[in-house]
């Protein structure tokens, strides 16, 4: 079920989003479509990919948007938007990676890149949560929480591949992650600062 609520009130601090939106009478209005545009922005980074000729996984930059997503709207809404994503996605809509291989639809996600799918709402989940304990204010942080999320796909898409291959999990490391490490890393190391960025020029506005 996709939830457009607040996050959790036992957490101690608002998410970037909340701080947004926190002020505005149409409040959640902004919320849904914050997870909407997630959504698109998703199935858009999806259509931005390189097949590799030593395996079923191709290059892209969905990992990226899924956990700046996280870190920016929080657990809830960012696990929702990719929730959302996989129900478009299973409907039948063009908006998984494009593969002359792989089919669209259900299909997709009980194939070679179907752990890694499926592993974006937790993974965002996990990276929203860290940025409501405050981890999402300075570029450290962001960095760390980021990295655990990426974890999180690393772990599920290589799970997936054994099973879906047959090969051992050894392998499946070795062709859907080993090949990725750095260009992710990368790609981190340029997106942990955009959140921490929004809030200080939030900080010196206020």
């Amino acid at each position: 079920m996709v939830e457009f609520g607040l996050m959790n009130p036992a957490t101690s601090q608002t998410t970037l989003l909340q701080s947004l939106t926190i002020a505005s009478p149409s409040a959640r209005a902004m919320r849904v479509a914050s997870v909407c545009f997630l959504t698109a922005l998703t199935a858009a980074a999806a259509q931005v990919s390189v097949p590799l000729p030593f395996t079923a996984v191709p290059f892209t930059f969905q990992p990226m948007v899924v956990l700046l997503g996280g870190l920016a709207l929080g657990s809830r809404l960012g696990a929702s938007a990719q929730v959302l994503y996989l129900l478009l996605g299973i409907a039948g809509l063009p908006v998984f990676a494009a593969s002359p291989l792989l089919p669209q639809g259900l299909l997709r996600l009980v194939g070679p890149t179907g752990g890694y799918l499926l592993s974006y709402p937790l993974a965002a989940f996990v990276t929203g949560l860290l940025a409501e304990r405050g981890l999402d204010r300075k570029y450290a942080g962001s960095f760390a929480a980021m990295l655990v999320g990426l974890a999180i796909v690393y772990l599920a898409g290589a799970t997936g591949l054994s099973l879906t291959t047959g090969v051992a999990f050894s392998g499946a490391l070795a062709a859907g992650v080993v090949p990725f490490i750095g260009a992710d890393l990368l790609k981190l190391v340029a997106a942990a600062g955009i959140v921490p960025g929004l809030w200080s020029f939030l900080g010196r506005r206020s």
